[in-house]
């Protein structure tokens, strides 16, 4: 039966794959064309604040799918998550929600709890890379 469930979730992950790989085409076609249709529409060249807002937020949203695309894989090659990946496309995550925000139509307290999270992505992604240069030092050190 395991062997079943192996290939079965096999499957699944190759099928996310390739699903994952066409929306992040299909996002990075989107964003060329608005980007064109932006930039064509007069006044020609010149980009409104809210027009490069929706771009940045796109630009950040195929980002995110290229980190979850690499996750994907990495999983389906060696089987295992990577935390730094994970904490990495948080951070991409929040950036383009802050980026796209509008602070005004904010409900009270609601920077403080995005800044929160910030502080606790940003401490995790830390302490992450921080234990791993501990381990990285450990062995160089066990090995001499």
């Amino acid at each position: 039966m395991l062997p079943y469930l192996d290939k079965f979730e096999r499957a699944i992950t190759h099928i996310l794959l390739v699903l994952l790989a066409c929306v992040v085409l299909l996002a990075t076609i989107e964003l060329a064309w608005i980007l064109v249709k932006d930039v064509l529409t007069p006044p020609v060249f010149l980009l409104e604040i809210d027009e490069l807002l929706e771009l940045f937020g796109l630009f950040l949203l195929v980002l995110i799918g290229i980190e979850l695309l690499h996750s994907v894989k990495t999983y389906v090659v060696r089987r295992e998550f990577h935390l730094e990946t994970v904490l990495t496309v948080a951070m991409i995550a929040v950036a383009r929600k802050i980026i796209v925000l509008e602070p005004k139509e904010l409900p009270e307290g609601t920077l403080l709890g995005i800044a929160a999270l910030v502080i606790a992505i940003a401490l995790g992604y830390y302490l992450m890379r921080r234990s791993r240069q501990e381990q990285g030092n450990g062995d160089l050190e066990s090995k001499s």
